[in-house]
């Protein structure tokens, strides 16, 4: 088995840190990880992207040619992107943001309108983990509790433990959403 995912969006939608648990959550659960950040001098606003490979054999490249599967959080990154999944590829949409269908049609397709369900969490800002929760359902990479473990440790550790609760219910309904 092995998944790479692109998670891609303007910068302060928290694509990195996305990126970042789920890789945290894939060493935990055992399997080979690479994490690769990618953003522009923009703290928030610019663009930003990050790919994620998973993998129960060593990895030989942190760079993706063709993941296996995209979230996208914005229009532009849907727009670049959506080309590059392979077939038979996940792609989960920010539906909030993007208005438009996809137009491949050899793709999963998980539209989920992130922004009311992380306002329901409890913030805005808890879009990412919505997405994320999202993700991990539509294509079981990694046990939802296993991630819900590193984004608690990881914001702990951070000296952001106050938002492990809100965090959890987001992926939570993430997660239910698909």
């Amino acid at each position: 088995m092995e998944r790479s995912v692109i998670i891609a969006g303007f910068g302060g939608q928290g694509v990195i840190l996305a990126g970042k648990i789920l890789a945290q959550a894939g060493m935990d659960h055992g399997l080979e990880v690479t994490w690769l950040p990618s953003y522009g001098p923009e703290m928030r606003g610019g663009t930003a992207n990050c790919t994620v490979v998973l993998s129960e054999e060593p990895v030989g490249s942190p760079i993706v040619d063709e993941p296996t599967d995209l979230v996208a959080m914005n229009l532009p990154s849907l727009d670049k992107f959506e080309p590059m999944v392979a077939r038979d590829g996940t792609i989960v949409m920010n539906r909030s943001l993007i208005e438009r269908d996809l137009e491949r049609t050899d793709v999963r397709p998980y539209l989920v309108d992130v922004h009311p369900l992380a306002e329901e969490a409890g913030s805005s800002r808890a879009i990412n983990m919505v997405a994320l929760g999202a993700y991990l359902k539509a294509t079981g990479v990694v046990p939802l509790e296993v991630v819900k473990g590193a984004m608690a440790r990881m914001l702990e550790e951070g000296g952001k433990g106050k938002f492990v609760p809100m965090n959890e219910k987001a992926l939570e309904l993430g997660y239910e959403a698909v």
